[in-house]
C-alpha cells in the first residue's frame, strides 16, 4: 500500500511540474481505457461463443494458430487471448499442444494492431471521428445488454482514437530529451532500447500503449528506427512476461506449462530478432521502398514487427511436440498420492485448493470447468476425511473390497481427531471455492447460474457429511474400543453398512454424468439404505427386550444411525445434483473433435 501511495504522490508532483508530461499522460490513460472498453464490448458480444470457438479450434495445430490470429485481431489483445487459453487449459477443457498453437497465433494477431496504430499516427486528426461515437456509445446503453456492449465497443473506439490524438498532440509538448541521442552506440545501445520496451510493457501491460508512445516518438523525430525496432522486440517479451506472472501464480501444471511456453516463444523470438536486426533492418527498409512507404518509419516499424513474429512462428512450428514434451519434462506433474489425507510431516497448515486458476474467471465455463475439477478434489477429502474418523481403511474405497477382519478391529490410540480432519483437509478447499465463486463477475446464462448454485449447495453437502462424522466419532470411537459385547457388534454393523456405502459412492462419483446406470445405482443404494435402516431398528428393539441393552444405549445407537444415514444422504444428494451444465460439455466435445482427444468429465 506505501508504495502505491508513494507512486500516486511522484506521479502528482510531476504532474505540478510539468504540465506537458500531464497532457501525455491523459492521451495514455484515455488509450488504455478504450482498450480496456474494446475488449470488454466484444467479449461480451461475442458472449459464449468466444469460448466455444476456442475449444473447437484446437482440433488440429492450424485451426488453433487460426483462432490465436483472428481472436487477437477482433480482441486487440494478445494478453486476454492467451490467458483465456491458459484458462482453458488449466480446467482440462483444451490440450497443451492447441495452446501453444494458439499462443502462436495471437503473437502474429497482435501485429495488426501495430498497424492500425501507424496508420492513425500519419498527420490525421481522429477526434472528429471520436466525438459523434462517444454520443453514440452512451445512447447505446440505454437499449438493452447487446445495444449496450456494442455501446461499449464504440466507446473504446472513440477513446482510442482520443487517446492517439492527445498523444500526437502532447508528446512534442512533453519536452522530454532526444531520445535518439542518449543511448550508446552499437549492442549496449540495442539493448538498452530493448529493457526500455520490456520495462514499459510489464508497466503498462499492453504492448500496444507501449507501441503507441514508439510511434508519437517515431513521427516528432525524437527517436530513430533502429530504436524503435530494438523497442518493439523489448515490448514483445514483456506482453508475455505479463501473461506468464499470472499463468505460473494461478494456474495449474497445464496452464504454467503454457505460460512457459508463451515466455520461451516470444524469448527466443526475440532473440533471434537480435541477432538478425541489421539484416533484418535491410529487408525492412527495402520492402518498405518497393511498397512505396520507404520515407514512413511508422509503416517500416509496423513491417518489422510481423516479420519478426512470423520468424518465430515459422521456427517453432516444427517443433511444436517437442516443446510441448520439453514442457512437460520441465513441468512435471505432482504424483497424486493414493491417499489424500495420509499424516504427511512436510505438509504445514490447511490444504488449499487445486484446480481454482484466477484467469479462470475470465470465462464462465473455464470458472465452471475449474470448479467441477476442484469439487472432484473436495468430495474425494470429505470421503476420506470421514473414513479416517470413523476409523475405516481409507486405501480400500476403491478396488477390492477389505477382511471383513479389518473392519472389526479395535482403533489406534494414534488415529485423527475428527475436527482436526476437518480443519486440516477440507475447511481450507470449502473456503477456496466458496472465495472463487463468489468473485466470478463473468456474465452467466441460466444453465451457469444453475450449475453455480448446484455446486454451492454439493459443497455445502460434503462438509455436512464430514461435520456429522464427527458427532458419530464420538460414540463410535468409544464403542469400538470397549470388551466384545452386543452394543459393540451394533457399532460394527453400523461402521460396515457405512463402509459399503462410501465404497458404493466412491465408484458412482467416478463416472462420467451421462453414464445410463448412474441413476439406477443411485435408486439401489437408496433402497439399501432404507432396508438397513428398518431391519436395524427392529434388531435394537429385540436386543432391548432380550435384556442386551438398555434403553439410554439403544437411544444412543438409534442416534447414530441418524448420523450414519444423514453421512449418506449428504453424499448421496451432492452425487446427484452435481451436474456440468450443457455448454460445459459440449466444449469438451468440441474440443475433443479431430484428435479424438476429450478430457475427462468430473462427476
Amino acid at each position: 500500500m506505501w508504495l502505491v501511495a508513494a507512486v500516486g504522490a511522484a506521479l502528482a508532483w510531476s504532474f505540478w511540474r510539468n504540465d506537458g508530461w500531464l497532457q501525455l499522460c491523459a492521451g495514455l490513460a484515455l488509450f488504455l481505457f478504450g482498450m480496456q472498453c474494446l475488449e470488454e464490448g466484444l467479449r461480451q458480444l461475442a458472449g459464449g461463443r468466444l469460448e466455444q470457438w476456442l475449444a473447437r479450434s484446437t482440433g488440429t495445430p492450424a485451426r488453433g494458430l487460426m483462432f490465436g490470429i483472428a481472436g487477437t485481431m477482433v480482441l486487440q489483445s494478445s494478453t486476454l487471448v492467451s490467458l483465456l487459453t491458459i484458462a482453458f487449459v488449466s480446467a482440462g477443457l483444451v490440450q497443451l499442444a492447441g495452446g501453444i498453437a494458439i499462443v502462436f497465433g495471437a503473437n502474429l494477431g497482435a501485429t495488426s494492431g501495430i498497424w492500425l496504430l501507424a496508420l492513425a499516427g500519419q498527420d490525421l486528426s481522429l477526434s472528429p471521428l471520436a466525438l459523434p461515437m462517444l454520443v453514440f456509445g452512451v445512447l447505446a446503453g440505454f437499449a438493452g445488454p447487446r445495444s449496450k456492449a456494442a455501446g461499449r465497443v464504440v466507446l473504446g473506439v472513440a477513446f482510442v482514437f482520443l487517446g492517439i490524438d492527445q498523444i500526437k498532440a502532447d508528446f512534442d509538448a512533453f519536452g522530454g530529451p532526444d531520445l535518439g541521442t542518449i543511448a550508446s552506440p552499437g549492442a549496449a545501445g540495442t539493448l538498452l532500447f530493448v529493457a526500455a520496451g520490456l520495462a514499459v510493457t510489464v508497466v503498462l501491460q499492453s504492448s500496444h500503449a507501449t507501441l503507441m508512445l514508439t510511434l508519437a516518438a517515431l513521427a516528432g523525430g525524437q527517436l530513430q528506427l533502429d530504436q524503435g525496432l530494438a523497442i518493439a522486440i523489448g515490448s514483445n517479451v514483456g506482453s508475455s512476461l505479463s501473461t506468464a506472472v499470472v499463468g505460473m501464480l494461478g494456474g495449474n501444471r497445464s496452464g504454467q506449462r503454457l505460460a512457459l511456453a508463451h515466455v520461451v516463444f516470444n524469448t527466443v523470438t526475440a532473440a533471434l530478432a537480435l541477432a538478425l536486426l541489421a539484416p533484418l533492418g535491410w529487408l525492412v527498409r527495402a520492402t518498405a521502398d518497393l511498397a512505396g512507404f520507404g520515407g514512413n518509419p511508422l509503416l517500416q516499424l509496423a513491417l518489422f514487427h510481423t516479420l519478426f513474429n512470423a520468424g518465430g512462428v515459422a521456427l517453432f512450428w516444427p517443433a511444436q511436440t517437442r516443446l510441448a514434451a520439453w514442457l512437460a519434462r520441465r513441468l512435471p506433474d505432482t504424483a497424486e498420492p493414493a491417499v489424500l489425507t495420509a499424516p504427511d510431516p512436510a505438509q504445514a497448515g490447511r490444504v488449499r485448493a487445486r484446480h481454482l486458476a484466477e484467469q479462470a474467471l475470465d470465462s464462465a465455463d473455464a470458472a465452471a470447468a475449474a470448479v467441477a475439477l476442484e469439487l472432484r478434489h473436495l468430495g474425494r477429502l470429505c470421503m476420506e476425511s470421514i473414513c479416517r474418523a470413523l476409523y475405516l481403511p481409507v486405501e480400500r474405497l476403491d478396488g477390492p473390497a477389505p477382511d471383513p477382519t479389518a473392519l472389526d478391529a479395535r482403533p489406534d490410540d494414534g488415529d485423527e481427531d475428527a475436527e482436526a480432519l476437518y480443519q486440516r483437509h477440507v475447511k481450507g478447499v470449502y473456503a477456496d471455492l466458496l472465495s472463487f465463486m463468489g468473485r466470478l463477475d463473468a456474465p452467466l446464462d441460466e444453465a451457469h447460474q444453475r450449475f453455480w448454485a448446484q455446486s454451492q449447495m454439493v459443497a455445502l453437502q460434503l462438509v455436512n457429511a464430514v461435520k456429522d462424522a464427527k458427532h458419530l466419532q464420538k460414540n463410535l470411537g468409544l464403542r469400538l474400543r470397549e470388551a466384545d459385547s452386543p452394543r459393540r457388534e451394533a457399532y460394527l454393523a453400523l461402521r460396515r453398512h457405512l463402509f459399503a456405502q462410501l465404497r458404493a459412492l466412491y465408484a458412482l462419483g467416478r463416472l462420467p454424468p451421462e453414464d445410463a446406470t448412474r441413476h439406477e445405482r443411485l435408486d439401489a443404494l437408496d433402497r439399501s439404505a432404507a432396508e438397513f435402516g428398518s431391519a436395524f431398528r427392529l434388531r435394537l428393539f429385540a436386543m432391548v427386550r432380550n435384556g442386551e441393552l438398555d434403553g439410554l444405549q439403544a437411544a444412543s445407537l438409534m442416534n447414530d444411525l441418524g448420523y450414519v444415514d444423514r453421512i449418506f444422504r449428504s453424499l448421496r444428494e451432492a452425487l446427484r445434483i452435481a451436474e456440468e451444465p450443457e455448454s460445459l460439455r459440449e466444449l469438451r466435445r468440441l474440443a475433443g473433435d479431430g484428435d479424438g482427444e476429450v478430457a475427462a468429465s468430473p462427476a
